[in-house]
């Protein structure tokens, strides 16, 4: 597993923010491709799907996130999906907060994982996506380890 969380991500959960103020109205883009080093570090890969609230559009309704218990915080129970952009197999994912700013950033607020069929930071039951297609995310969640 390869969450990293970017500088700004960093600095608001070591400020006021917690990660459901930070990441509540943001947005999950998937890309081709590895994963870059730094979730400060511009975006690699080709941009598959961007995943809102709005179904099948990658317009600015943000996604939203419920309440946190045991140190999980889950997916708000409204829909999680987006239409398919470009066909290819997901690589990795980036959660964007609400600005949703891309490329290079050290104050930008966002996460980066991995993403697979099983023991990925996001599993899909298959990463390969074809064009045109609705991705639904039916399961997402933000783990505070206790350690």
């Amino acid at each position: 597993m390869a969450l990293r969380l970017s500088t700004g991500a960093r600095n608001g959960l070591l400020g006021a923010s917690g990660l459901e103020t930070l990441f509540n109205g943001g947005k999950i883009r998937i890309y081709s491709g590895a994963q870059p080093a730094s979730a400060d570090y511009a975006e690699t890969g080709s941009l598959l799907v961007t995943i809102t609230t709005a179904s099948g559009t990658a317009s600015t309704s943000g996604l939203v996130f419920g309440t946190a218990a045991n140190g999980v915080i889950p997916k708000e129970s409204s829909v999680w999906s987006g239409l398919i952009t470009a066909g290819g197999n997901a690589g990795w994912f980036r959660l964007y907060g609400t600005a949703g700013t891309t490329g290079s950033s050290s104050t930008e607020v966002r996460m980066d994982g991995n993403v697979g069929v099983s023991g990925s930071d996001l599993v899909l039951a298959n990463p390969a996506l074809v064009l045109n297609a609705t991705l639904t995310l039916d399961q997402f969640s933000l783990t505070q380890a206790n350690q």
